[in-house]
């Protein structure tokens, strides 16, 4: 469903090629682009390009940042830009109170200089609209890097998917559609009820270690150290994991390096494999996330 966003002046900064289709279709529903970190991409008609961070975030009514968020310092992940985007103190300070930062990945400290300074943050990472639709990329782009490191096929592999979360349930369903033997891994009754349901072979995470040992492909989707030295001690050698985890992944990745196990970390899939697709899927839900905060915060629209 389209939203009126006439009016409304966005400040887009950074990402990926997910917002060279963000954008435009934005645009198509009335929105004002003010972007940050395009200097390299194709022009993008009617967008505006600020020269820097700083300086964009008084010029808008709403600042969003890439769904993979920054890093460690507070740099903003940037495809087409030519010098660093750093969200710094100096930057959030300078953001007015009205506006909201909408960001897809907040780290902790984000979240407290956030908190501490006032600043209207919000983090759609967890917001099922947006999960559920990116989990369909995620593991289609899971399966296909499974595809490309292993030497066996799909059909009649045993594939693990650890985790049965919003991102775990649609890669199962993909892989037993493929003709996986398909063991889903999950703690809570509920999920395993559900996954037997389905016809996957339900396993608690409890067991995991005495029974990991079987599996020829690992898919993990839990964000906390799973695969660790003692389970992957466990693992066959030939055995491919692919951790769809934000980083740093659920997997010791150098110690299954030092036993000869192909590890692959994926994040941020959607916007790599179908980035046309997650962009739209952005597009889809912002607009009613940004008209619902700014009703809420009576931020008047300016023209």
């Amino acid at each position: 469903m389209s939203a009126d966003l006439n009016g409304i002046r966005m400040g887009v900064i950074g990402g990926d090629d997910r917002e060279l289709y963000l954008i435009p279709e934005l645009q198509k529903q009335g929105a004002y682009i003010v972007g940050v970190g395009f200097e390299k991409a194709s022009p993008i008609p009617g967008m505006m390009l600020a020269p820097s961070l700083q300086d964009l975030v008084g010029q808008v009514d709403v600042l969003l940042f890439p769904m993979f968020g920054t890093d460690e310092r507070g740099v903003v992940k940037a495809k087409y830009s030519d010098q660093p985007i750093v969200l710094n103190k100096e930057v959030l300070q300078a953001i007015p109170a009205r506006v909201p930062l909408i960001i897809g990945f907040a780290r902790p400290a984000l979240k407290s200089v956030a908190e501490k300074m006032g600043i209207q943050l919000l983090e759609t990472i967890s917001l099922n609209e947006i999960t559920i639709l990116n989990s369909i990329p995620s593991a289609e782009g899971a399966i296909q890097m499974a595809m490309e490191a292993t030497t066996i096929t799909i059909h009649g592999s045993q594939s693990l998917v650890l985790g049965l979360g919003r991102c775990g349930w649609t890669l199962a369903r993909m892989l037993q559609g493929i003709g996986a033997q398909v063991t889903g891994v999950a703690r809570k009754p509920s999920d395993l009820a559900r996954a037997a349901e389905m016809g996957l072979q339900p396993l608690h995470f409890s067991d995991l270690e005495d029974k990991i040992g079987r599996a020829e492909i690992i898919f993990n989707t839990v964000p906390h150290l799973i695969l660790d030295r003692v389970m992957l001690e466990k693992v066959a050698r030939d055995t491919v994991i692919v951790d769809l985890a934000s980083i740093p992944g659920g997997t010791d990745f150098e110690y299954a390096q030092m036993l000869g196990i192909k590890a692959l970390l994926a994040p941020g899939l959607p916007g790599i494999v179908a980035p046309k697709t997650a962009g739209r899927i952005l597009a889809q839900i912002y607009p009613q996330l940004i008209l619902r905060h700014l009703t809420t915060m009576n931020t008047p629209v300016k023209s």
